[in-house]
C-alpha cells in the first residue's frame, strides 16, 4: 500500500470485533520478535474474561487502519480509562495536582497491554515500505480520537525505544523508567552462569536455592498441553491470596487463566512448588520468541526464599534451557540485582492537552530522565558479576 492511497481508521470496541489473523499479521509478523501480550489471544482473554472491561475501568478503543481494499494495515491497542490502575507507570501525581487546579483529569487514553508491565510495540504496523507511514497514522489517529472524546491525555507505555525516539521527535513528552532483566551471555547451564558471578554472590545464591528446597519442596515446570485446570485453581489460589495483600484487589479473572492458556498454551510457562502431595505457590511467565516475561507470583506458605526460586532462578534455568536471550521479571525490585538482574530502562510517551499541565510535567520528567540514569549507572557498578567480566 502506497502513501498516496486512501486509508480508513476505526475504532474496534473490542478485540472480536477485528480478524485475529489480520490483527497478529501487524502486531506478530512472520520472521519478527514474538511476543505474546499484543497477540489477539492475550488481549481477547482479557477481554472476554471481564479483566479488561468498561466495568473494570478498561474501556477498549483499539484503533484499526484499513486499506482500501478493507485489509488490515495498521492496528494498536488503545482504552479510555477513569483511573490509573494497572498501568504500572504512575501518573497519580499529575492526576492529583492537575484536579486540584481545576482540571479534569479522567478520562484518558491509554496504549498498553492492561497489567502488564512488559516491553513491546503499540504502533503495529504491517511490515512493508508504508510501515513507517501507517505508525504515524496510527498516532494521528490516536490524537483525533483525543479530540474527539475531550480527554486530558494520551499514555504509551512500556514502548520500544525506536517508537518512544520517534514519538519524541513528534513532540511527546518522554519518560524513562527501569526494571531489571537477565541477560544470557550464551550459558549451557545454570552453573555457567554462576561462574560468572562473584564468588562471595554465587556461594549466597547456592545458599539460596538450598534453602529454598529446605522442607522436601518440588519444582515443576508445566507448559503447553501439561497446563490443566488443577493447575489454574491452584494458581489462582495463590494469586488471589498474595495479591490481595499486596495492592487490595487482584486484576486478572479466574476466567482468564482458562482462556489464555486454551489459546496460547504454548507461550505459558507455569513453576509450580509443590510440598506434601500438593502445590504452595507458583509464578506464571509468558514466552516470546526470545524473552521470558516473568508475571504473577503467588503462595499459601512461606518460605525462605522460595520466591526467589521460583521467580528468578527457575526462569534463568529454564532460559538458559530454551535458549532464550533474557528474562524480563516484572516491575520495580532491586533486591533482584544481587541475583544476576541487571537494570534496564523502560520507555513511555505522553501527549498532554493542556498547555500548563504539558509543561509542568515536561519539566518534571527532565530531571526524572536524568535521575533514572545515575540511577541506573550506580546500580550497574553494584552488579554481583566478577570484575574480571566484561558484563552483557
Amino acid at each position: 500500500m502506497g502513501d498516496e492511497e486512501r486509508i480508513l481508521v476505526r475504532v474496534a470496541h473490542g478485540m472480536e470485533e477485528v480478524s485475529p489473523a489480520e490483527w497478529d499479521a501487524c502486531a506478530n509478523p512472520q520472521g519478527a520478535s514474538y511476543n505474546p501480550f499484543i497477540s489477539h489471544a492475550f488481549l481477547s482473554a482479557l477481554e472476554e474474561s471481564g479483566s479488561a472491561t468498561p466495568r473494570t475501568g478498561w474501556a477498549p478503543y483499539h484503533l484499526v487502519i484499513e486499506d482500501e481494499a478493507g485489509a488490515i494495515a495498521g492496528c494498536m491497542p488503545m482504552y479510555l480509562k477513569n483511573h490509573s490502575q494497572g498501568e504500572y507507570v504512575f501518573d497519580y501525581g499529575w492526576a492529583d495536582a492537575f484536579e486540584r487546579a481545576g482540571g479534569r483529569y479522567y478520562p484518558k487514553l491509554q496504549v498498553s497491554v492492561p497489567f502488564t508491565p512488559a516491553t513491546g510495540r503499540r504502533l503495529l504496523a504491517k511490515p512493508g515500505p508504508a510501515e513507517a507511514h501507517i505508525e504515524k497514522q496510527l498516532l494521528a489517529g490516536a490524537m483525533e480520537a483525543a479530540r474527539q472524546l475531550d480527554v486530558s491525555s494520551i499514555h504509551f507505555t512500556f514502548l520500544p525505544k525506536e517508537q518512544w525516539e520517534e514519538m519524541g521527535k513528534l513532540g511527546l513528552l518522554q519518560r524513562t523508567d527501569q526494571q531489571f532483566h537477565w541477560l544470557n551471555d550464551g550459558y549451557e547451564t545454570f552453573d555457567d552462569f554462576l561462574s560468572a558471578l562473584a564468588s562471595r554472590k554465587r556461594k549466597n545464591l547456592r545458599k539460596e536455592r538450598e534453602r529454598a528446597r529446605e522442607s522436601d519442596i518440588e519444582i515443576e515446570w508445566v507448559t503447553g498441553s501439561d497446563l490443566t485446570e488443577d493447575h489454574w485453581d491452584a494458581f489462582f489460589e495463590f494469586y488471589m491470596d498474595t495479591g490481595a495483600r499486596k495492592w487490595g484487589t487482584p486484576y486478572l479473572t479466574r476466567e482468564f487463566f482458562s482462556l489464555v492458556s486454551e489459546r496460547i498454551p504454548e507461550d505459558i510457562l507455569l513453576i509450580m512448588a509443590k510440598r506434601g502431595g500438593r502445590y504452595i505457590a507458583g509464578a506464571l511467565n509468558f514466552i516470546g520468541s526470545d524473552t521470558l516475561f516473568g508475571r504473577n507470583w503467588g503462595a499459601i506458605e512461606h518460605h525462605p526464599f522460595l520466591h526467589f526460586e521460583c521467580c528468578y532462578y527457575q526462569a534463568i534455568d529454564f532460559a538458559i534451557s530454551r535458549g532464550l536471550k533474557r528474562v524480563e521479571a516484572g516491575a520495580q525490585g532491586a533486591h533482584k540485582l544481587a541475583r544476576g538482574y541487571l537494570p534496564a530502562h523502560t520507555y513511555s510517551a505522553h501527549h498532554i492537552t493542556h498547555p500548563g499541565l504539558r509543561q509542568a510535567v515536561a519539566d518534571y520528567l527532565e530531571r526524572e530522565r536524568a535521575y533514572i540514569d545515575e540511577d541506573i549507572e550506580m546500580l550497574g557498578e553494584h552488579a554481583p558479576f566478577r570484575h574480571d567480566r566484561k558484563n552483557s
